[in-house]
């Protein structure tokens, strides 16, 4: 089945469809710009979708490059109908595709959020290395159950979201990891980064759960 799957780009309207569908969040970012649509036997069963980083000049900044040189990897969303081993393969497809067609490109930089998903175990198989990793103190829990970031709330005159106030909601525990790509291997060799090994075991994580995955 794996070897069936195939990867091309489509618009972000179809993507973000397939976010809301198979994504853990059910959620979508607006500055998407590079879709891919993954498809087994005509079937759109997920989607892969890049775009500028928020704060692109920030980040250029921060890893030595322009602040066009980069991508950050928005969402990767696949139905478990693919199976496990189905998100490294369409990432490792992704990442060709990009090093291909965007030769300006020199990373891919993505987030794992061990509260809400895993602590990066794909990337890890897929090449990335772990730039840095803390703890992350933005998510809550509403008693509906969704998960929304902190400053939610701070859009409201009055600090509330759909009737909540932040004291309604749970916090969620757990760290975020920033993973990067590197198509540029003098780039790479320039930074320095986490062994796999030398994660601490606190920061293992899955779902908000001890001992990673």
């Amino acid at each position: 089945m794996i070897k069936d799957i195939i990867i091309k780009p489509i618009n972000k309207r179809d993507a973000d469809k397939a976010v809301k569908k198979y994504h853990y969040s059910g959620k979508v970012t607006q500055n998407s710009q590079l879709n891919f649509g993954i498809f087994y036997n005509n079937r759109l069963l997920g989607a892969a979708q890049f775009g500028p980083s928020i704060d692109k000049r920030r980040m250029g900044k921060n890893l030595g490059i322009g602040m066009n040189e980069s991508l950050e990897l928005n969402r990767l969303a696949i139905s478990d109908e693919l199976g496990k081993n189905a998100e490294s393969r369409v990432l490792g497809i992704c990442l060709r595709i990009i090093k291909k067609q965007y030769k300006f490109i020199r990373c891919i930089i993505s987030f794992a959020d061990a509260c809400q998903c895993g602590d990066g175990t794909i990337y890890r198989a897929s090449n990335f290395k772990l730039h840095s990793f803390k703890e992350n103190n933005s998510l809550l829990r509403t008693p509906t159950g969704e998960v929304v970031a902190d400053k939610t709330f701070n859009n409201d005159i009055k600090n509330r979201y759909k009737g909540f106030i932040k004291s309604d909601c749970d916090k969620l525990i757990g760290y975020q990891m920033k993973y990067i790509y590197y198509f540029d291997k003098e780039l790479e060799k320039k930074h320095k980064h986490i062994d796999f090994k030398d994660i601490p075991d606190e920061v293992k994580m899955y779902k908000g759960m001890k001992g990673g995955a």
